[in-house]
């Protein structure tokens, strides 16, 4: 597990560096019998009503199912594929193993059975075919493709109706939208996606044809990425082919050069969100690689790291959060807009970073109470030490509101990264709520045409020099909102803004446990709660950026060495025991990890 906590602990120091069953032993499985299992069971399609808003939706990351996962196999190879060993039922937690079957059909009888009613939409963020990890079973296109039919027939069987108008073609509906995009298994060789259109776009445009709005298919043809209305007028869901800005990936360049799909894929999302907020609707951006940086920890190459960024920025009025999976842990983290750097996106030898965003509403965020203040000649005379008192309060109040952009932190902006199905630690499931004030006569999507649409080959201009430094940059910088205009959702508490989330987990070591023992005549996999985001740890009202960064600044100062209950304390009394710190650590790995093992190991990597 060392691996795991160097990872956390550059993941940590970029939140730091915020100022603020005994069954038979399966057999290997025979061709005949791959079959079989791969064979979905269609589920009965009823007549779609018309759905009401729940303020529920759900992201859920990472199934990596595995057809030939064999159940008391050996973990030593990191597949489960060969030998004997203590390869559990319903997948072997803590391994490297893939998911058997057995988990995935399991998770989608506890999702009908308990969530599927209160859900709006689902936000599925990739990487639904196993790893190429077992040289005596290398993975095949076909097979890849084969995989993720078999995930999106599960959400078809899960969600599936029929409407009248389609029961001449046949064709399935989906009562509730399911959002995909690319990860980077869900391709050969595995990180490496070529400029589109390619094989695979092409392949999986019919194999998502029930999750591509038909006005979509030809810009998910030209790059992968689409956008789906999924509650028509007010939010839209933009699916990112992230495989385009991930680092990984040696067939692409970044985000800066005119030839390169990363460029044209920033310049298509800045269209889509600049068409959102001439509509006056949300957007939650998705995709499968996240955008960590940090010294230990880069994910995106820094050219697309910095647009997006920027674009984060420039559209705070409209973007509502980023969610994100791949990495398999439970996290957050901050973009600081203070880091973009135009002279490096100018590809200019001109040393120096970009100081702040021009033409922002950050300081037009302030109170006008403050503002009134600072521009007022102060009385001269004596003030006694109480007065003297509040105004170093009040002056290191408005340093520290400018330095965050505000009192609601404009200066940032928030992914969350979601743990997986996958059992590296336990298969979880998220379900994050959102407010629907004034939206209670609202339907989810029901193939409501988008309009989002739009040609981006003809709008590029070769320089804008609005609001930038002085350096020419071969992109358009978009404005800013107007200083007149409210908060966007992820910074205020409002319609469509995250309330907060609640974290599912399945207690595989436990489960398996009762499989093996005989304890359980039709082995169930049951979903718990790990933990909900307004617990006594994270004490989260909602989910808007400054309430992350007040987290973010309680895990950074509670999560030094001196503050971790297991060190020795110095002095004769004991250090207070940090409820974030250790909240944090527990939940990174679902809670499949001991948080003083954690402590320690950390403790040892610094």
């Amino acid at each position: 597990m060392m691996q795991s906590t160097v990872l956390l602990l550059g993941l940590l120091s970029a939140v730091s560096a915020v100022p603020v069953e005994q069954l038979p032993l399966a057999a290997p499985l025979v061709e005949s019998q791959i079959d079989s299992i791969f064979q979905t069971p269609q589920a009965p399609l009823t007549e779609p009503s018309a759905p009401r808003l729940h303020g529920k939706f759900l992201h859920v990351t990472d199934f990596h199912p595995d057809r030939y996962y064999k159940y008391g196999a050996s973990i030593e190879d990191g597949s489960c594929h060969h030998g004997k060993g203590v390869a559990g039922y319903f997948g072997q937690e803590g391994s490297d193993c893939d998911s058997p079957y057995t988990l995935v059909n399991e998770t989608f009888r506890w999702l009908a059975e308990n969530l599927k009613d209160d859900l709006d939409f689902v936000i599925w963020t990739g990487d639904s075919a196993r790893h190429d990890n077992d040289e005596l079973i290398p993975r095949s296109e076909q097979e890849i493709v084969d995989l993720n039919q078999y995930m999106a027939q599960k959400w078809i069987d899960l969600f599936g109706t029929r409407k009248n108008s389609d029961r001449v073609r046949g064709v399935p509906h989906i009562s509730v939208p399911v959002v995909p995009t690319f990860g980077n298994n869900d391709i050969a060789p595995h990180n490496i996606f070529r400029k589109g259109p390619n094989l695979w776009t092409k392949r999986f445009a019919e194999v998502w044809h029930d999750f591509i709005p038909e006005d979509q298919r030809h810009s998910f043809l030209a790059g992968g990425w689409f956008t789906s209305e999924v509650i028509p007028g007010k939010l839209a869901v933009i699916s990112l082919n992230t495989m385009y800005f991930f680092d990984s990936n040696s067939a692409v360049d970044g985000c800066v050069e005119k030839s390169q799909p990363g460029y044209e894929h920033m310049e298509w999302l800045r269209v889509q969100l600049q068409i959102l907020r001439s509509r006056n609707m949300k957007a939650i951006l998705m995709g499968h690689v996240p955008p960590a940086r940090t010294e230990e920890k880069t994910n995106w190459d820094e050219t697309c790291w910095q647009k997006y960024t920027l674009w984060l920025d420039r559209y705070r009025d409209v973007v509502v959060s980023g969610l994100y999976g791949h990495m398999n842990v439970d996290h957050f983290m901050l973009q600081d807009s203070d880091d973009v750097d135009f002279a490096f996106l100018a590809q200019k030898n001109t040393s120096g970073t970009f100081e702040g965003l021009d033409g922002s509403t950050m300081d037009a965020a302030e109170p006008e109470a403050v503002r009134t203040k600072k521009n007022n000649k102060k009385k001269k005379g004596k003030k006694d030490k109480g007065d003297n008192k509040k105004k170093k309060l009040e002056k290191k109040r408005r340093k520290f509101l400018k330095k965050v952009g505000g009192p609601l932190a404009e200066r940032f902006s928030v992914t969350l990264v979601s743990p997986s199905v996958v059992p590296n630690y336990f298969p979880t499931l998220r379900v994050i709520e959102y407010n629907t004030t004034g939206l209670e006569s609202t339907t989810a999507a029901d193939d409501q045409p988008s309009v989002l649409d739009t040609d981006v080959s003809a709008e590029h201009p070769e320089v804008s020099s609005q609001n930038t430094p002085g350096f020419e940059v071969e992109f358009k910088v978009p404005d800013a909102p107007s200083p007149t205009s409210p908060p966007g959702p992820a910074y205020s508490n409002q319609a469509l803004s995250f309330l907060g989330y609640t974290q599912y987990f399945a207690n595989l070591t436990r489960i398996n446990a009762e499989v093996a023992a005989g304890g359980q005549s039709d082995p169930r996999v049951m979903f718990e709660v790990e933990y909900s985001t307004d617990d006594k740890s994270y004490r989260m009202k909602d989910l808007t950026v400054r309430s992350f960064y007040e987290l973010a600044i309680r895990i950074a100062e509670e999560g030094d060495a001196s503050a971790r209950p297991h060190s020795q304390p110095t002095v004769a009394k004991r250090p207070k025991v940090n409820k974030a710190w250790r909240a944090f650590l527990s939940r990174a790995f679902a809670g499949f990890l001991d948080v003083d093992d954690l402590s320690d190991d950390l403790d040892a990597v610094q």
